[in-house]
């Protein structure tokens, strides 16, 4: 039997990272200069509810950081304190140690080091003392003077104000138990707030026994609170239950028997009924109050309350920051990934077991018209759509992957001392979550790449002309059926002299060779390659570009590299939107049957004599619509045959690499299109140069799938019989 308290740990963990990435939007908004009243918030009540719910799991750590933390924003958010650029950065900085708090947390670990200094360089940026007081000078009588109203009703000067008297009708919904919510907490936290509290339970709801349902709440209570005591420390403490019960808050005016009603979003009485009450003829004594059923005497001891937010602003403060930062999410479910990974794969089983049902039938040879095809058809299009719900389901943003990235470069920008800013488009963009998880350490070493050589120190850029502060953008987008994640720096640019030179002294280059810029820019990722002068904390080792382009490659995927001189360099990664199912192209090369993804074609064509051009002794290119495209012939690139003595009447696949590159592939017959599942080679065999995985088909032969852009690359494009025969 599952723990319920683990459950509601774990989801408490699950909403921490969702707050975490509020918090992260909202700083990078105050990082752009938007320093307004409903940003300040949102990081305020993002670290409030953080601090609220480790308090209800004894997470003391955790607390305790989140509240000095969020002492320090309720002082900007009071205007006590002014925001500054350098500000904001040390507001990054202690959010990262907070989110390092909520995984120590979660792992049982200790504490992360250097969290308690961040907090203290934090609170003595901002003026304040170590822990979180306001220095002394900030708080002083005279820094504060109370607004005062003078309504001239002539009613004398009071010698003394009258304690306030607040009245609470609280009635709990099934949800608040479901979520573990327990209104004895509640009462609690009340009566620390108002010591002078008498809490009334009303059983009157109660049916007879037969009639109960246990999954339904009959108990309500009536609080009433005496003393120094406002509305708005009441909502704080029920903020947390707020939408799973039903709230009415009324105030007494200080005229006999004349109340305020302060109710939410759930209470039942109207607003009419709200406006009958305020206009009705006060009765000269006070009304009989009802019997008490049973009275809850105020607990002794007052335990921590889960708090979710701060008060609440003004109606139209929340809708301007509702309409700054979004709509309230759809309802979700959290589901195990496992079951998705299962899900995933039965998918890719029915995909499998509709080609071979479509290849039985039409062996066959029944008409095209006939009940069967006809039903062929509708299931066919059936498990397409079924397959696009559930890669639906293992899509995620990469907007948490990008977050993260904003913490390495901030802690690779201050390991070299340079003024770094990341700029994030995109991060919208689904990607199947497979991909995103295995995406981090190739971004991770991209990004520092970019810090510690891509960009210039703020003496050289100055020099240069350029603003001190160094930008790198990451962007994402889908194109032609892959997505595009590009890392791109305003820096100098590649030192194409100096890395020809080091791949020379390293042995790497014959000294003689000479390259083209791609080539060069390729030399990169070359393994132990590495172009520091000295090793530092960040690079200089010659590990890392290599293990980027191996990593990309895994997925599926391609790195490509474009840099200009003085303007900076773009680093271009190309992976599939998903690991599981592709639409292909099924063609056959010298009796073997291989896939391409149909993404990468572009059209198909059947050469003639026109077509053909030689190029030197042993390769041919094709002349399309004034382009003269590479020709490649698959049968003697992949080894089944030697190359044809004549290409003419020969079937090309026109395909187009990521730079916008066409080249031409000869196959022998183009068979079908077809949905396929991919099948992973990696594991078995590592990475096969122009071979991506492979794939079952209806007849049950198994076929390879292509890898057009790679097999480019690792292709001889010897097109000629004579250098066949020659070899």
């Amino acid at each position: 039997m599952s723990d319920p308290m683990a459950e509601i740990r774990a989801s408490f963990f699950v909403e921490c990272e969702e707050l975490l990435e509020s918090l992260q939007d909202a700083l990078i908004e105050m990082d752009e200069g938007a320093y307004d009243n409903e940003t300040i918030n949102v990081v305020f009540r993002a670290v409030h509810s953080i601090k609220g719910g480790a308090g209800a799991f004894g997470l003391d750590a955790l607390v305790a950081f989140a509240h000095r933390y969020e002492t320090v924003m309720d002082e900007v958010r009071s205007g006590k304190l002014q925001l500054s650029p350098d500000a904001v950065k040390h507001f990054f900085q202690c959010a990262d140690f907070l989110s390092d708090h909520v995984r120590a947390a979660q792992a049982g670990d200790p504490p992360p080091q250097g969290a308690e200094e961040a907090l203290c360089e934090l609170e003595s940026l901002m003026g304040m003392a170590p822990g979180g007081a306001v220095e002394e000078e900030e708080v002083s009588s005279d820094d504060f003077q109370p607004m005062g109203l003078s309504f001239d009703l002539d009613l004398g000067a009071a010698d003394e104000v009258s304690e306030t008297r607040i009245e609470v009708d609280f009635v709990p919904k099934a949800e608040l138990f479901t979520s573990g919510n327990e209104p004895l907490h509640l009462f609690r936290a009340l009566h620390e707030l108002c010591p002078e509290m008498v809490a009334t339970l009303d059983l009157d709801a109660i049916p007879p026994l037969d009639d109960l349902n246990p999954e339904i709440p009959y108990l309500s209570w009536n609080v009433v609170l005496t003393g120094d005591v406002n509305e708005m420390d009441i909502r704080e403490v029920f903020d947390f239950v707020e939408d799973v019960s039903t709230l009415e808050i009324k105030q007494d005016n200080g005229v006999e028997n004349s109340f305020l009603p302060f109710a939410n979003d759930g209470a039942e009485a109207s607003t009419d009924a709200v406006m009958d009450a305020e206009f009705m003829d006060a009765p000269s004594s006070p009304a009989p109050q009802p019997e008490p059923t049973a009275v809850m005497p105020a607990p002794v001891e007052a335990t921590p309350v889960p708090e979710r937010a701060a008060p609440k602003e003004t109606e139209a403060g929340a809708a301007a920051a509702q309409a700054k930062h979004g709509n309230d999410p759809s309802p979700t479910v959290r589901v195990d990934l496992d079951r998705i990974d299962r899900l995933v794969n039965l998918v890719g089983e029915l995909v499998i077991n509709q080609a071979m049902l479509a290849q039985s039938v039409a062996e066959a040879g029944l008409p095209p018209n006939s009940a069967v095809m006809t039903g062929l058809e509708a299931f066919m299009m059936l498990t397409r759509d079924i397959q696009d719900s559930v890669m639906m389901i293992r899509a995620q943003p990469v907007k948490p992957l990008f977050q993260r990235m904003g913490r390495i470069v901030r802690e690779a920008s201050a390991a070299v001392g340079k003024d770094v800013r990341l700029k994030v488009e995109g991060e919208t963009t689904e990607v199947d979550k497979t991909v995103i998880e295995r995406l981090a350490d190739p971004l991770t070493h991209m990004i520092r790449n970019s810090v510690d050589h891509g960009l210039e120190t703020p003496d050289k850029r100055r020099a240069a002309g350029k603003p001190e502060e160094g930008v790198i953008t990451l962007s994402a987008q889908h194109r032609s059926g892959r997505v595009v994640i590009e890392i791109e720096d305003d820096g100098a640019g590649i030192n194409r002299p100096k890395v020809l030179a080091k791949a020379i002294e390293k042995g790497l280059v014959a000294p003689e060779a000479q390259l083209t810029d791609a080539e060069i820019d390729n030399l990169l990722f070359l393994p132990g390659f590495s172009t520091a002068d000295q090793v530092s904390a960040l690079s200089g080792r010659g590990v890392g570009m290599d293990v980027v382009r191996s990593s990309i490659q895994s997925l599926g995927g391609r790195i490509t590299i474009h840099s200009e001189p003085g303007k900076g360099t773009i680093f271009s990664i190309s992976l599939p939107l998903t690991l599981a199912v592709l639409d292909g192209m099924v063609v056959n090369v010298a009796g073997e049957t291989l896939v391409v993804p149909l993404n990468a074609i572009l059209e198909t064509q059947t050469l003639t004599a026109e077509d053909l051009r030689k190029l030197g002794p042993t390769t041919n290119v094709i002349h399309v619509r004034g382009e003269f495209v590479p020709l490649y012939d698959l049968g003697a690139e992949l080894g089944y045959r030697g190359a044809k003595s004549n290409y003419e009447g020969c079937i090309v696949l026109l395909t187009a690499q990521e730079d916008g590159r066409r080249n031409a592939l000869i196959v022998d017959q183009i068979m079908e299109q077809r949905q396929v599942v991919i099948k992973g080679l990696q594991q078995a065999y590592g990475h096969i140069p122009g071979i991506a995985a492979a794939t079952i088909l209806g007849d049950g032969q198994i076929a390879l799938i292509l890898d057009p852009a790679d097999l480019v690359q690792n292709a001889t494009g010897h097109t000629r019989s004579d250098f066949a025969l020659a070899g």
